[in-house]
């Protein structure tokens, strides 16, 4: 059953990220359970990003600060620092008074207290309708802007594994993984979605995103002014990618204009070579074109790899009892690629079926090309079986037994 983004009991996940602490028992009851409590600096600097607004308090002892909105709640005191007795209190009945506050802003300012996390919004601006005005959203609206989310940050975490004009296949499981700990806090309307990136174990990602968009923005510019492509070439080296263009394209379609804001955890401080306060990346109907053309030329342009794989072989299939065939194999070392195809003749053939039989992995070199997303080898050469032990050789034989259907099909060859 799929979840309204606009429910109000907790961030939606993204990717494998995990429902927060933040919003339920830590900071119900602070220091209850010995959470420790956070550096008042950073608690002040979270207020003034989601704009509370300072009352006044007493000068150098606490501030009191009031959520934005009329009637939107109780205001909070933050002490100025941690050298007064009573700045534990003040702390722990600050954060009660958030996890209890009807301010939307509350449950996004207690995520990024819990885990200190550089925080990356996306916005679109689409025509309201009525419906709109009462605060509701549209299904394919808000999952547009959803998926468009998702493959911007995707492409983050694809680049912060390394450069490529497109990556097809490649990465996706280790950059996957990097984004495993998001958290995701959608804002009323179906127009605005924030993600919570922790700095542990996904700041690479946010640096190399807010890299790439600057950098995607200024080529687009470029190609708007000149007609000329040439930026989108040089932007490769600061994260720009296929990947990323055409993740641009889905968050704008439609829309009449979109944009990416990207704020740093306040705990963590600015990373070495980014600006304190990044600039929001806009978009609007009219880059679509060019980002397009940057997608389809990267596409075209990214060159097939030379790579030397080991994997098990967990299909073959060809179409008579001799010939030619072709062979999936799950990639073990060599690529970062899940599983490939690989066509063989006659005898490479025969020695990938005995190494499927006996449970051992095949070793294959050749070029990965680009076509069908880097899932296919072309100029196979050097096929052999490679010793493993025998851990490894029962669990390959486990793969066999699952697959039988599979080897006895190729075997066989197809049915007249």
């Amino acid at each position: 059953m799929h979840r309204s983004m606009d429910e109000p009991t907790g961030p939606a996940e993204l990717f494998g990220a995990r429902s927060h602490p933040a919003v339920s028992r830590e900071y119900a009851d602070p220091g209850g359970d010995g959470t420790p409590l956070p550096d008042p600096a950073v608690l002040t600097a979270l207020l003034r990003r989601y704009g509370w607004q300072r009352r006044g308090g007493a000068a150098g002892r606490y501030s009191r600060w009031s959520p934005p909105g009329p009637g939107a709640g109780a205001s909070l005191l933050v002490p100025e620092n941690a050298a007064f007795p009573d700045t534990d209190d003040l702390l722990s009945e600050a954060l009660t008074a958030l996890s209890r506050s009807a301010a939307p802003s509350a449950r996004d300012i207690l995520v990024s207290l819990a885990v200190p996390s550089d925080e990356v919004r996306w916005w679109r601006e689409v025509p309201e309708s009525a419906a709109g005005a009462a605060g509701a959203s549209g299904w394919a609206e808000a999952e547009e802007l959803r998926s468009a989310a998702r493959q911007i940050l995707l492409a983050g975490a694809l680049a912060a594994r390394g450069r490529a004009g497109y990556y097809g296949a490649r990465h996706r499981r280790k950059a996957r993984a990097a984004l495993d700990d998001t958290l995701i806090g959608p804002a009323p309307g179906g127009r605005r979605l924030t993600a919570f990136v922790p700095v542990a174990s996904g700041r690479a990602v946010a640096v190399q995103l807010c890299h790439a968009l600057h950098a995607t923005r200024e080529a687009v510019d470029y190609q708007r002014a000149t007609g000329g492509m040439e930026a989108f070439d040089s932007a490769v080296a600061a994260g720009v990618s296929r990947e990323l263009t055409e993740a641009l394209v889905t968050l704008v379609r439609g829309s009449e204009g979109a944009g990416i804001d990207l704020r740093w955890a306040p705990a963590a401080g600015t990373p070495d070579g980014c600006p304190a306060r990044p600039a929001p990346v806009e978009f609007s109907p009219g880059d679509l074109p060019a980002l397009r053309s940057a997608g389809a030329r990267y596409l075209r342009e990214e060159p097939a790899v030379p790579v030397r794989i080991t994997g098990a072989v967990v299909r073959l299939r060809r179409s008579g009892p001799r010939g030619a065939g072709i062979v999936r194999l799950r990639v073990l070392a060599g690529a970062e690629v899940a599983h490939v195809r690989v066509e063989l003749d006659e005898e490479a053939y025969r020695i990938a079926g005995h190494a499927h039989l006996v449970g051992l992995p095949l070793r294959v070199e050749g070029r990965l090309e680009r076509r069908g997303g880097f899932r296919r080898l072309t100029g196979a050469s050097q096929v052999a079986p490679v010793q493993v032990d025998e851990a490894e050789r029962d669990r390959l034989m486990k793969s066999l037994q699952e697959n039988v259907d599979f080897f006895e099909e190729a075997c066989a060859g197809e049915e007249p």
